[in-house]
């Protein structure tokens, strides 16, 4: 098994920072602050990231992925938002049943993408991670959104197979990651085994994840200070430190892996001993991945079945 070790890079530290991606068009690397409802871009310069700016798009912001039609989608609040390069942000969508406040139990849009034909998946949790308030939707090419599973606890990170034969899904609540047999042509989800169970495991849970250009899956661990890379077949292959408890999802801009990590529900201590968490960080694994896949359909009209 390989180890090896992330560096951290330039950008200021996010409150909860999530869900790096790469926006090959753009040549731009993107990410968000949960919490604090921002998307924030960055240009890649050899192992550092270095910040162009950053977009409010809503109270809060799960994931953000690129539009072919020019800015960005966002999983936001409780549904979907469009971000234009300028930075204006359009509410596109809510979806019935989600939203509400933290106080009244609600619940918001966490982690997503889109695959190779340019769907756009969306996943919610509730923000008191109670078991199965947590949806996966999906918003089609000619613009309806419908619901492709619920009972989920927090709908966390999500990528494909190269052939896409296979998507993968992590549960961060169920402690689970899936891989679930995959129609591209139709967008659905078929027959879900198991790959990998962090039920007994003392380092953490699975939260964001990618897949590389060779099929291996790489997991960040919240509460577990690394991400892993797994074979299709669940094999653990490699393990990246990182200087922050809470790494919480990671993606290849080329051969380059950026990490996002978090500081949120951390006590004054915790982010006292850890000066870098919130950052991205990045480590040159040897491997290389896709960029994010874009979304294709509309951006207005957009209804829910």
């Amino acid at each position: 098994m390989i180890r090896l070790q992330a560096t951290p890079t330039s950008p200021v530290p996010a409150e909860h920072g999530e869900g790096p991606v790469f926006d090959a068009a753009a040549q731009e690397l993107l990410w968000v602050d949960i919490t604090a409802g921002l998307v924030r871009r960055g240009t890649i310069a050899g192992d550092d990231v270095v910040p162009v700016a950053s977009h409010r798009g809503g109270d809060t912001v799960g994931f953000v992925a690129p539009a072919a039609a020019g800015g960005w989608l966002l999983g936001a609040g409780a549904g979907i938002t469009r971000l234009t390069a300028e930075g204006d942000a359009q509410v596109l969508i809510e979806l019935t049943g989600e939203g509400g406040s933290e106080s009244a139990g609600g619940t918001r849009m966490n982690d997503g993408a889109c695959d190779r034909a340019g769907r756009f998946f969306a996943g919610t949790m509730a923000f008191d991670e109670r078991p199965g308030a947590g949806s996966l939707y999906r918003l089609d090419l000619d613009g309806t959104v419908s619901t492709v599973l619920d009972g989920l606890t927090i709908s966390n990170g999500l990528g494909w197979s190269p052939d896409d034969r296979t998507v993968y899904l992590s549960d961060s609540g169920a402690k689970t990651v899936w891989a679930f047999e995959y129609d591209l042509d139709s967008g659905a989800f078929g027959e879900r085994r198991v790959l990998l169970d962090f039920s007994d495991d003392p380092a953490g849970v699975a939260d964001g994840l990618t897949v590389d250009d060779e099929g291996c899956l790489w997991t960040a661990l919240w509460g577990g200070a690394q991400v892993r890379r797994w074979s299709p077949e669940g094999e653990l292959l490699a393990v990246v430190e990182v200087a922050a408890q809470n790494t919480t999802s990671c993606a290849f801009a080329g051969d380059l892996l950026v990490i996002s990590t978090s500081v949120h529900g951390m006590d004054d201590a915790a982010r006292a001993a850890q000066p870098d968490a919130g950052r991205l960080f990045t480590v040159r694994p040897g491997v290389s991945g896709p960029p994010a896949n874009p979304y294709r359909g509309p951006l207005g009209a957009l209804r829910q079945r």
